[in-house]
C-alpha cells in the first residue's frame, strides 16, 4: 500500500499531447508506484505557480515536482524522482543522472521541449 505521507505533486503541461500521454502511461503503471502522485495541470495557472515559487515559463519548459517535504525539483531531477517510484523505470532514472549522461540528456530534453513549444506557437 502506498505511503500517502510521501506523495509528490507533478506540475505538467496539460496542453501538450505528449505530456498527457506520458501522464496516462505513468498512471497505468501507478499500481507499481511506491507512493501516490498528484497531477497539477499548469495550463492557465500562472498565478498559482508564482505563489508556489515556480516560474510559469520554466514550468512550461521543464517538468517540476514538489516532494513530500516541500522541495521543488525540476528538469531531469524531477524525472529521476518520478521514475524512481516505478520499479521498471528506476534504472533509467539512475542512468539519466550519471555525470556523463546527464548533460547530454538535459540538452536533448530542452531541445525537444523548445521544438515542441515553437511548433505549437507557445514559445
Amino acid at each position: 500500500m502506498p505511503n500517502t505521507q510521501d506523495k509528490i505533486i507533478v506540475y505538467y503541461d496539460g496542453a501538450c499531447p505528449r505530456c498527457r500521454r506520458d501522464r496516462k502511461n505513468y498512471e497505468q503503471l501507478d499500481p507499481e508506484a511506491d507512493t501516490p502522485v498528484e497531477w497539477f495541470d499548469i495550463t492557465g495557472r500562472d498565478r498559482e505557480l508564482i505563489e508556489l515559487g515556480i516560474d510559469p515559463r520554466k514550468a512550461l519548459t521543464e517538468l517540476h515536482i514538489r516532494t513530500a517535504d516541500g522541495r521543488i525539483l525540476s528538469e531531469l531531477e524531477a524525472y529521476r524522482v518520478l521514475m524512481a517510484r516505478i520499479p521498471r523505470y528506476k534504472l533509467l532514472g539512475f542512468i539519466i543522472g550519471l555525470p556523463l549522461i546527464r548533460p547530454v540528456a538535459s540538452r536533448l530534453y530542452h531541445w525537444w521541449v523548445t521544438r515542441r513549444l515553437r511548433k505549437q506557437g507557445r514559445l
